[in-house]
Formats: structure tokens, sequence, C-alpha cells
């Protein structure tokens, strides 16, 4: 496989179940939102005034408003593939304040040329099948020295959940998340200037495997694989996943990991688009 290619999202079935998410996908979107700040409290020590934001895989756009309260001057687009999730942006923030929202895919964003400063996007790259691709998309939208910070799962993620399964059968249950490592050479393929990439790692409790699996339907994050089963998943099944899961019960909870991946570049100042390389006007200099 292709490094950094996942191969494995049905991007129309993702689609459907977010859309589907929208209305209620804030009651369950603690996690989300948790990363969502962290990401943003990274921003206080980067030194970075963007005049135009976009934020890829807004979602219902909590993220999207705290960037457009955070950079009073700036143009905020909010961007997402299901519509309904755009629908709730709309709902938020004041109409003074409300940031611009386009329907579309990372992986083809409808955007011209260097045309944003920043890209932001939260817990939304690991519905992607193609990384490098994407990453190239953003490159390609970004401004010179325009920034991009992201955070996406890795393989980690929901572990508990995908070896339970294992068990069972043989099929996929659990979408493919990319390597730590993968992301980073993925983000240097691209052409993106100072890569940098780090892990943390957080952890939900539940009581019961149909409590993780309710919150992963609410959100929209319920298996969309391309090679998940078709078919209806019989009791006798359902029932030996949940107890092969109970091999991983802490105390009186079950632990539901997921492996948060964190990164952040910049487009550089001269880039090379087929092997020609491009660079600002307002960077070259006259003769004297």
């Amino acid at each position: 496989m292709d490094s950094g290619r996942l191969d494995g999202i049905d991007k129309q079935q993702a689609r459907l179940a977010f859309s589907r998410a929208a209305p209620h996908y804030d009651e369950v979107a603690e996690l989300q939102r948790e990363i969502g700040r962290r990401m943003l409290d990274r921003l206080t020590y980067i030194r970075h005034q963007p005049t135009v934001i976009l934020d890829v895989g807004a979602g219902t756009g909590d993220a999207t408003l705290a960037l457009t309260r955070r950079y009073k001057k700036a143009r905020t687009i909010a961007l997402d593939f299901a519509l309904p999730m755009l629908h709730q942006v709309r709902k938020r923030g004041s109409w003074l304040r409300r940031p611009r929202c386009i329907c579309g895919d990372a992986e083809q964003l409808p955007l011209a040329d260097q045309s944003v400063d920043m890209i932001f996007s939260n817990a939304a790259l690991q519905w992607c099948n193609d990384l490098p691709g994407t990453f190239r998309e953003f490159l390609r939208v970004l401004r010179p020295n325009g920034m991009l910070l992201f955070s996406t799962f890795g393989p980690g993620t929901l572990h508990e959940l995908r070896n339970s399964w294992s068990a069972v059968d043989g099929h996929s249950h659990v979408s493919p998340f990319p390597d730590m490592h993968d992301v980073g050479d993925a983000m240097v393929r691209a052409g993106l200037a100072e890569p940098v990439v780090d892990v943390d790692r957080m952890r939900l409790s539940y009581d019961d495997v149909p409590s993780l699996m309710r919150d992963l339907k609410t959100l929209g994050a319920h298996n969309v694989t391309t090679d998940r089963p078709r078919g209806l998943t019989g009791k006798g099944r359902l029932q030996a996943m949940f107890e092969a899961y109970e091999a991983f019960r802490i105390k009186s909870k079950l632990p539901a990991s997921y492996e948060v991946v964190y990164g952040h570049a910049w487009a550089p100042q001269q880039r090379q688009v087929d092997g020609v390389t491009t660079i600002p006007v307002d960077q070259l200099k006259m003769p004297g």
C-alpha cells in the first residue's frame, strides 16, 4: 500500500452517515471538542495573523466559531462534505460574524490556488483515502507562508473494538487510521515546509459496548469501510464481540482508546508545480 493511502473509506456512505448525524452530533462530540480546544491552545504560541481561514471538516462549527472569535479581522470559511453539518454551522453565532459555508471534499477543495492563509482541520483527515493527495490540495490553496494545523486519529484508536471484532470474524469493522510516521511522510512528499507531528493518547469510558456503539453511530463515525460486512450482524456474533471486549474492562468501566495525531506545517515561499518553481511576485528583487 502506498504510504499515506488508506483506500478503505466509502466516501458516499461516510457523507450519508455524517448527514444523518448532524442534528445530534454535538450531544456526543465531547472528545472532538476537547481535541479542538487543544489545537486552539497551540495557536496561542504561533505568531500568524491570517486574513482568510479555512476550517476543513468543520462539522457543526464549534472550532469555526472559535477561530472567528480569535481572529476578528479574518474571513472564516467552514468546509464540510456533509451539507446538513453546514446547516448546523449556520445556526451558530451572530449573523454579523457568521462564517461562509462551502460543501466540499478535503481531497478536492473547491477553492482557488493560493487563496487562504490558514487551514485548520480537526479530526477529519481519517475520512480521506489519499492523504498525500489531500496535503497537496492543502498546499495548493495555501498562500506562501500560510499555515496548516490539523488533528487526525492514529492506528491505536479504538483498538479494543478492533481486536474484539477480530476475535469474531475477518471483516473490517473499524475504519483504518494512518500511522504518525506515514502522516509526516505524506506532508513532506506534498511539499509542505517544516512539518511537525506529535501524538496524544486519550480514553473514554463506557458501562458497556452498546453505549460505545451508540455514541459512534450518533457521531456518524460508525463503520463505512469498503470491506465492511454488507448484511446484518447476527446476535450471536455481536454477543461474541461483547464478550471479547470484556477482556479490556478496567474496574467497572470499558475503555475506548484514541490515538490523536497532531500536525502543523507551512506553505513554502517557493514551491514546485509540475516541475516548475513558482516564486511570489513580492519576493522578486528588481535589478538596481
